[in-house]
């Protein structure tokens, strides 16, 4: 295969995972699979939360095509997809974790409007602590957080957490 088919199939692989990813997170983690993505709108107590469990099983057909495209001799046109899926989870990964739950440590601050929108997206996407309700499904694109916080207030605020109680040490 011609690398310049190869990039294309990685690229366009990649941006496609934001439509798997939006699909998943929207029907799956807020569906049938809400008894593991559930850990995730609750307070982490530790390093780990159930919803980790997404990223091992988002996981597996990135290393199934891997694994095939170069060992298996399988279309070498997989190798390349596999590559844009860890990608994919790479990117999501440094943006989700590290940016706007700060899970490793950063010093990271969003500057520019794409990314201060998508972190606000994301955090209004959290505001919400039931399974439906929410807004902002996806991880890379997100609509205007003024859309989500009008739609939040359409929605009567169902199932936005309460602000938290202040303390005498506050």
């Amino acid at each position: 295969m011609h690398w310049a088919i190869g990039i294309l199939l990685f690229v366009t692989t990649v941006a496609a995972m934001e439509g798997v990813a939006y699909v998943a997170h929207r029907w799956v983690m807020h569906g049938p699979g809400w008894f593991l993505h559930e850990s995730h709108h609750r307070p982490r107590d530790g390093r780990w939360e159930l919803n980790d469990l997404y990223a091992v099983i988002f996981a597996v057909p990135s290393i199934v095509l891997l694994l095939g495209g170069v060992q298996l001799g399988w279309w070498p046109g997989f190798t390349w997809i596999g590559a844009g899926i860890a990608a994919y989870g790479a990117i999501y990964f440094g943006f989700h974790d590290i940016i706007v739950h700060r899970r490793v440590a950063t010093r990271y601050l969003p500057r520019s409007a794409y990314m201060k929108r998508i972190v606000q997206a994301h955090r209004l996407h959290h505001a919400v602590e039931t399974r439906r309700g929410t807004v902002s499904f996806g991880f890379l694109w997100a609509p205007r957080p003024d859309t989500l916080k009008a739609e939040l207030n359409r929605r009567a605020r169902a199932g936005v957490r309460r602000p938290r109680a202040a303390t005498p040490a506050d």
